[in-house]
């Protein structure tokens, strides 16, 4: 288990003291934000190696990656060490964090509690307590209507990696023993400890291109060498707990050292002007510019260069 959000210092130490043995990852998109912040001159250069950097798989491809880094911008190196490896890389996080490496989930719930978060709290809570009951409800009944084995997002990864292992040559060593060459690139499988010397088999808990290689030439079950937790059971298990539906407030059965409390309104200043609903997206969500007249990104119709001259 862990936990992925942003830096914001009053998160992490909230959820230190609830989750004092869980480890906290840094969200690798907010990381990013932060990094343009601090070093505009190189963000370019450096965009494409710092998310190879997150993703790398092995000890391997990050040291090859940190070197391109260092080669272009050093300070950015000593940034991220800071910061410590094992909160926004992958190869050296302390948990398996397998493809959660953003906070998306946590945008999701945002976006569709964003008109309630205008009502009274009692409101707010009513419509978060129906909301949950419904979502839960939806995907409980999915997986009770499915006929895969695995989720569809497990069942498309599957599907994509069987397509990759293709081209791949398969040379058995023993039983459980593999050495899968793809052109210049070669990998030791060995599926009875569900490891590929590539690092995905084993951080992804399911198979690679490589595993597929070994479990299509011999006619394999490729579901047995996947996580449980990709399952339809455990999909069912993680919405069997139901959402009590809030009876009546006629009904309710209050004890009176509750309701003879008093709650006050929180002590504090109002910000002068408008508050905002929202915040500002910055370009690394997809806030880029397209131009109305070429339909190219990055410019407007007032600067674009690409409206062919008229003889």
């Amino acid at each position: 288990m862990c936990i992925v959000l942003d830096r914001h210092d009053a998160i992490w130490k909230a959820t230190s003291i609830v989750y004092p043995e869980v480890p906290h990852c840094a969200c690798m998109f907010h990381l990013w934000n932060n990094i343009k912040t601090n070093f505009r001159k190189s963000q370019k250069q450096i965009k494409e190696v710092y998310f190879a950097l997150a993703r790398a798989y092995t000890v391997e491809e990050f040291n090859r990656h940190m070197a391109e880094l260092d080669a272009i911008d050093s300070r950015v190196k000593t940034y991220l060490m800071d910061i410590g490896y094992d909160k926004w890389s992958r190869t050296y996080s302390k948990a398996n964090r397998t493809m959660t490496m953003t906070s998306n989930i946590a945008k999701s719930v945002n976006a569709a509690n964003k008109h309630a978060r205008d009502l009274p709290v009692v409101n707010l809570l009513d419509f978060m307590t129906t909301f949950i009951q419904k979502w839960n409800y939806t995907n409980r009944k999915d997986a009770v209507g499915s006929f895969m084995k695995i989720g569809a997002k497990y069942e498309k990864i599957l599907a994509d990696n069987t397509i990759l292992s293709q081209t791949m040559t398969v040379l058995p060593s023993t039983e459980f023993l593999y050495l899968v060459i793809d052109g210049q690139t070669r990998n030791v499988v060995r599926l009875h400890e569900r490891n590929c010397s590539c690092g995905r088999f084993q951080l992804d808990d399911i198979p690679c291109p490589d595993a597929m290689a070994v479990i299509q030439k011999f006619h394999m079950d490729s579901y047995k060498y996947c996580s449980d937790y990709c399952s339809i059971d455990y999909l069912l298990k993680t919405y069997e707990i139901p959402v009590n539906p809030l009876p009546d407030e006629t009904t309710w059965q209050i004890p009176e050292h509750v309701s003879s409390q008093v709650v006050l309104p929180p002590k504090g200043k109002i910000k002068p002007g408008r508050p905002k609903k929202k915040r500002g997206i910055g370009g690394w969500e997809g806030n880029t510019v397209t131009c109305a007249l070429c339909g190219r990104k990055g410019h407007n119709r007032r600067t674009c260069r690409n409206i062919p001259k008229r003889d």
